[in-house]
């Protein structure tokens, strides 16, 4: 049994109810066995249970984000940069990284991003140039309504007016979310249309933009710009040799917690 198959006992579609007796001989597992099961690993692989809970929306992050903040304190006292740094500072550096380390680990191609461009609300500002009539004195003279042969349009000025609209955001079609999938569109492969030429037949490759995994991860410099609004200013050669490779190890660190979860899920229903 593996974590992909837990989710549908939070959430179960149709649960039958039953006093028929278990099988002697049976390999299926009774909610109980379940239950127990998932004991045993939140006791011995928590974090990793509890990440990969709030992946999939079964808990809220605010759990696995605390134990993540507490392995990272852990990290952090081998790391120099960090460690040279004023409490306080170095403590809300490494809670600002372990929320944008979570939210990298629990991207995937069927997941989704606010959008840049509108912020969420689908809808941007722009401006046009719309026509509008105007008149010298500020209206038609009253005269020009009953005299014959003469209209007010003659006094009309048609004058372009700039003026600021809320139209539908073009990055993400009025839907204020963007797909967190790349290019191959959660794939991971793409034609190799050199290699497809020359033998005849459609030949894959992996994505070079996402590197094989279908997802757009997290850009690093989101994190170095949030930590320079909200802690201390950061420049970008400092970001990338003395921080950015322990942000880096807290990404590597979750997919790691997972995957001890899973395999220690594995052994407990082999």
């Amino acid at each position: 049994m593996n974590l992909e198959s837990i989710a549908k006992y939070f959430a179960p579609k149709s649960p039958m109810l039953s006093d028929s007796p278990r099988a002697t001989a049976s390999d299926s597992l009774t909610g109980t066995d379940v239950m127990a099961a998932l004991g045993l690993v939140n006791s011995k692989s928590g974090l990793g249970f509890d990440l990969y809970l709030a992946k999939i929306g079964v808990s809220s992050p605010d759990r696995a984000l605390e134990k993540l903040y507490v392995a990272a304190e852990k990290l952090s006292a081998s790391h120099r940069a960090l460690s040279q740094l004023d409490e306080t500072v170095r403590s809300r550096i490494i809670e600002i990284m372990c929320v944008f380390a979570y939210q990298d680990y629990s991207r995937s191609a069927a997941s989704v991003r606010s959008c840049d461009c509108c912020n969420g609300s689908g809808f941007t500002d722009a401006q046009v140039f719309t026509n509008k009539v105007q008149y010298p004195d500020g209206k038609p003279p009253k005269w020009a309504r009953v005299t014959k042969g003469v209209f007010p349009s003659y006094w009309e000025e048609i004058k372009s007016v700039r003026e600021s609209v809320r139209v539908k955001c073009v990055a993400c079609n009025g839907k204020g979310v963007i797909s967190n999938s790349c290019r191959c569109h959660g794939k991971g492969k793409v034609l190799d249309k050199e290699e497809s030429q020359r033998q005849g037949v459609p030949v894959m490759k992996e994505c070079g933009k996402c590197s094989g995994r279908g997802y757009a991860r997290l850009p690093a410099e989101t994190v170095r710009k949030a930590l320079c609004e909200e802690v201390t200013e950061i420049s970008q050669p400092t970001w990338s040799r003395n921080f950015k490779p322990f942000y880096e190890l807290l990404v590597t660190q979750c997919h790691k917690e997972e995957a001890a979860a899973e395999n220690c899920l594995m052994s407990v229903t082999r």
